[in-house]
């Protein structure tokens, strides 16, 4: 009987993945079950993170994309990844204009604000993907040269669309965090990454706490260039004291 089941929700996600939306009628019908097991099959699939429910059906939120930016993060801290991004996702309320980086951080705050009515822009081609079939959401994605790596949009084309854009909220991933501030590795992308946040009202930074101590190629502001930052509860003290001193506030996953 188990392995029926798991025969079943993995047609209902082959279907979901195929049309990015499926209604529950459509599921019903093709694999010939009642809706109360559609039902019961999308909550395991939720829970797992490749789907999720909205008003009317479901939408393919997925694995993490086939990118080598992404390969090589989706082992490291993924516990504290998904904590980080779902208490992320606690601080937007419906409605709001948001601009989404392209990290793999940020990425999983997407996968948990898909469904929700929000108007989002992105730099990143697999957060677009994410939003491109939701009903509930608008997208507007920002274009220019492609980071093969990640699917991410950064250079001059890009920070031309940005600077005529305003949003209430910039959530951006870092590299490193230390004394200085904050780093990416990319150096075109801490130029976009500059106009994302002078785009916002307010720049959120969502970071795992072994960002912290560290540094990498390209600096993009100082410790107290954002408004809040989203870190897991291992961050050590004397950081959390040098964040709230720089202005910092800490929301701790």
């Amino acid at each position: 009987m188990s392995m029926l089941a798991e025969e079943r929700r993995n047609r209902m996600l082959e279907i979901v993945q195929q049309k990015r939306f499926a209604s529950l009628g459509e599921l019903v019908e093709q694999l010939a079950v009642s809706e109360s097991t559609v039902r019961r099959d999308l909550e395991v699939l939720e829970e797992l993170g490749a789907a999720k429910r909205i008003h009317g059906g479901v939408l393919y939120t997925g694995a993490s994309p086939q990118m080598p930016h992404f390969q090589s993060q989706e082992a490291r801290q993924s516990s504290s990844k998904r904590a980080i991004a779902q208490r992320t996702a606690e601080l937007i309320s419906d409605g709001e204009t948001l601009l989404l980086d392209g990290g793999s951080t940020t990425y999983e705050v997407a996968r948990r604000l898909v469904g929700r009515p929000l108007h989002i822009v992105t730099t990143s081609l697999p957060v677009a993907n994410l939003f491109a079939s939701d009903p509930n959401s608008d997208l507007v994605f920002i274009g220019g040269n492609i980071c093969p790596r990640s699917g991410v949009a950064r250079g001059p084309y890009a920070n031309a669309m940005l600077d005529r854009v305003r949003v209430q909220k910039t959530i951006l991933s870092v590299a490193a965090v230390n004394g200085e501030g904050y780093f990416n590795n990319d150096l075109l992308l801490v130029e976009t990454e500059r106009a994302m946040m002078r785009a916002a009202d307010e720049v959120i930074v969502a970071a795992d706490s072994t960002k912290f101590g560290r540094s990498s190629l390209a600096h993009i502001c100082p410790l107290g260039g954002v408004g809040r930052l989203v870190v897991d509860s291992s961050l050590d003290e004397r950081w959390r004291r040098a964040l709230r001193e720089a202005g910092v506030a800490v929301v701790e996953a």
